[in-house]
């Protein structure tokens, strides 16, 4: 009896130390950057890390979730110092010159459970700047049987580009998409990002069954396996914000000019008074956001078939077709995971991709912003990390430890709780 008991126990005895271990890691250490000294005597930076600020001030998440004065007053006080002081872009290319090194601070002992491997997620990062931000995103969502398709600007900087190009090296099943755009704010190069990767992620060894995209200010609030469970009830929909256009319809109603008259593009794109075409195959516009959680049957549709080809091109010379030319096809007749173009609308609210607090809408949808406004959207204080975890959406936008660091460490301990109870 004693044998049967040890060999049934001893396997998962040994995930629960190994969980607690990497949990562990994650919340209490203080994080080492590692120095080497090469030919010529110059120090080199070879692995970075980040001071976590919550154990220095001696902060305690789950006091921060329950919204208790003391805690979140230290939170506040962090902010009013500034003290936070991220990695630069060189810093992160530095660290990724010995893969080996990089991937053993966390990537290689990620694993998933087989309920996780047999659903195995893409995601297309769509990104431009902080590299450092973009690696802790990756950190978080990552797991060896996903597919990772990272897409830079090319007006990005010399160290950023090489920042993602070491990522891509280093850790298994991440790489760079095989076409890149220089992006321009609400212009279609914007779109073609995104269906650069998906053709690549396509293209892929690895049979994934839905893909997201993210930005570099995006955030997960799900565990993978939290999120798997959520995409399997989806049962092959797509969960894609579509709404009546209303005042946008200006959007497509006119030409839109990307280039001045020396091939130069426009800051964004320009409003003429030529009017367009309405859309082909007679498609009923709708629109949404530029971001989206698709199954693989229905990229596979935008890739193949003549009507989202033919809507494509229509769209070239409209504004923003990003947030109009998912929110469209979800909605044509017959698409895989098709929503009915005579169903309600689905607003941000009911799309669980991405939980955006738009100004306008504080204190009548959702309670006000804790951290500050750029543009309108909020980015998230650590007074949120309850309602944030609690909303039911997967990915928060927009986070960003220059504006409050305590909010994304606490979001990473309460992700890591997640996992290490799953295991148990």
């Amino acid at each position: 009896m004693y044998k049967i008991m040890k060999n049934l126990w001893l396997p998962k005895l040994k995930n629960i130390i190994f969980f607690s271990f990497l949990a562990l890691t994650l919340l209490t250490c203080c994080f080492v950057t590692f120095l080497t000294v090469n030919e010529r005597g110059r120090q080199k930076i070879i692995v970075f890390e980040r001071p976590r600020l919550t154990v220095q001030h001696e902060i305690n998440c789950t006091a921060i979730y329950e919204m208790e004065p003391v805690e979140l007053g230290k939170s506040l006080a962090i902010r009013k110092e500034k003290s936070y002081v991220g990695q630069t872009d060189e810093a992160v290319v530095n660290s990724t010159s010995d893969c080996d090194q990089f991937v053993s601070q966390g990537y290689d002992g990620i694993q998933g459970s087989e309920f996780e491997r047999e659903f195995p997620l893409a995601y297309s990062l769509v990104v431009h700047q902080d590299a450092a931000l973009v690696e802790r995103l990756l950190r978080a969502i990552y797991m060896p049987h996903n597919i990772y398709c990272i897409h830079y600007d090319l007006k990005s900087s010399d160290d950023f580009i090489s920042a993602m190009k070491g990522l891509a090296r280093c850790i298994p099943n991440v790489f760079i998409t095989s076409k890149l755009e220089r992006v321009q704010y609400a212009g279609f190069l914007r779109l073609k990002a995104d269906l650069n990767c998906l053709s690549d992620l396509l293209d892929s060894e690895v049979k994934w069954k839905y893909v997201i995209n993210l930005c570099g200010q995006d955030f997960p609030l799900r565990t993978n396996a939290e999120l798997v469970s959520d995409l399997k009830e989806l049962k092959g929909r797509n969960m894609v914000e579509s709404k009546w256009p209303g005042g946008k319809q200006w959007r497509w109603t006119y030409h839109h000019l990307q280039k001045d008259n020396n091939s130069e593009y426009y800051s964004s794109p320009v409003t003429t008074s030529e009017m367009k075409s309405p859309p082909p195959h007679n498609i009923a516009m709708f629109v949404g956001s530029a971001y989206f959680t698709l199954s693989r049957e229905f990229v596979v549709f935008v890739h193949q078939s003549p009507i989202a080809s033919d809507f494509l091109a229509w769209s070239e010379d409209t504004y923003s077709p990003d947030e109009h030319f998912w929110a469209t096809l979800v909605r044509v007749s017959g698409v895989p995971g098709e929503e009915p173009s005579s169903d309600p609308e689905i607003s941000e609210l009911k799309s669980k991709t991405r939980l955006v607090k738009w100004w306008s809408l504080e204190e009548r949808l959702y309670p006000p912003c804790t951290g500050v406004h750029v543009r309108d959207v909020c980015i998230y204080g650590a007074a949120e990390l309850r309602w944030l975890l609690n909303y039911g959406h997967w990915f928060a936008n927009k986070v960003d430890p220059k504006v409050d660091p305590v909010l994304m460490e606490c979001l990473e301990e309460k992700l890591a709780e997640k996992r290490v109870q799953r295991e148990v």
